[in-house]
């Protein structure tokens, strides 16, 4: 067994290969080539803690635009602790398993933290280039923490940005977050004092906060603006009000898991304000052609990310894959 910690899977894996890579993933969800049920969840009580049980089945040789992915089995188990950022400490940890779905073998155990931060991003950048006006440069980013890092990488890979706009409930975060990332932008990037303040006029949003009330409203969106909302993993929190959802065409990772554990959605379902069939379809199958995405350069579309095991277990194997090739990590005998 190979044993790869956070350090190996940084040297290993880049935002380039990782778009397309989670193209090539939901896709292959979306057109039944992954068997993967819907996540285990637990409340840690009363540590106000979360534990995700994620196992994936990637089942080889489905045709598509991409190279596709190689047969493979896996899982990962997440923990999401939003107290610890207060602590100092990462607000999500997380392993991820792989295993010889041939014979059950287990090939690698490897830290998932990183896996996490940079799939989720890489998602949201897939959805970007599926659904955002192809002149959206205006990006806001609700969130000062790792996500919103990762996400600024992804969102620069996804359009060409112009303006880049910041807001934490935390502004010393934000100072931080302007001075670590500013090099790194090709961007102007500017501290906004309210939330409002960022999404008024934005072409690109990003919510990826630990909030579990709205801190996005619909009477602030333009036209034509594209928001990739990344937080809210319960069925009782939201990063949106009822009106930014009901105002936009929704798409999902999945329909199931967002029917499930998406307050965003689920919240103004049971307010009666939308159906069900307000999910227009999920990311995979816009990418598969199966589905229309934007219609007009009007439309507000809405991306609800929450995260799959497949976009783990995909990654998870091309960092395998790399590390067998490169000679990296360290072996483990269990026997």
């Amino acid at each position: 067994m190979l044993l790869l910690r956070e350090t190996d899977v940084r040297a290993l894996l880049s935002m380039e290969a990782l778009i397309p890579l989670m193209e090539e993933a939901l896709r292959a969800y979306s057109t039944g080539g992954v068997a993967q049920p819907v996540r285990l969840a637990m409340v840690v009580e009363p540590h106000a803690g979360y534990l995700g049980l994620m196992p994936a089945h990637l089942r080889a040789g489905r045709p598509g635009p991409g190279p596709g992915i190689p047969e493979t089995m896996g899982a990962k188990a997440v923990t999401f602790y939003p107290r610890n950022a207060a602590r100092d400490l990462p607000t999500h940890l997380a392993v991820v398993l792989l295993w010889d779905s041939a014979t059950g073998e287990l090939l690698s155990m490897m830290d998932g933290r990183l896996i996490t931060e940079m799939r989720t991003a890489a998602t949201s950048a897939a959805a970007t280039r599926a659904l955002a006006r192809k002149d959206a440069g205006i990006l806001a980013v609700l969130g000062a923490g790792v996500q919103a890092r990762s996400h600024l990488e992804a969102m620069r890979a996804a359009r060409p940005l112009r303006q880049v706009r910041v807001w934490s409930r935390t502004p010393s975060r934000v100072q931080r977050f302007l001075t670590d990332m500013q090099p790194h932008a090709s961007a102007p990037m500017t501290a906004c004092a309210s939330a409002e303040e960022a999404v008024r006029g934005a072409e690109v949003i990003v919510t990826a906060t630990s909030a579990s009330a709205p801190v996005l409203r619909g009477a602030w969106l333009a036209e034509g603006a594209h928001i990739n909302a990344v937080g809210a993993p319960r069925p009782d929190w939201r990063e949106l009000d009822t009106e930014a959802v009901r105002r936009a065409r929704v798409y999902v990772d999945s329909r199931a898991g967002a029917l499930l554990e998406s307050g965003d959605l689920l919240l103004p379902i049971q307010e009666g304000a939308i159906g069900r069939a307000h999910i227009v379809g999920e990311i995979g199958e816009v990418l598969a052609g199966t589905m229309a995405g934007r219609t007009s350069a009007r439309d507000i579309t809405l991306f609800k990310s929450l995260g799959m095991a497949v976009e783990d277990v995909a990654t998870a194997h091309y960092v395998y894959t790399r590390a067998r090739e490169r000679g990296v990590g360290q072996e483990i005998d269990f026997h």
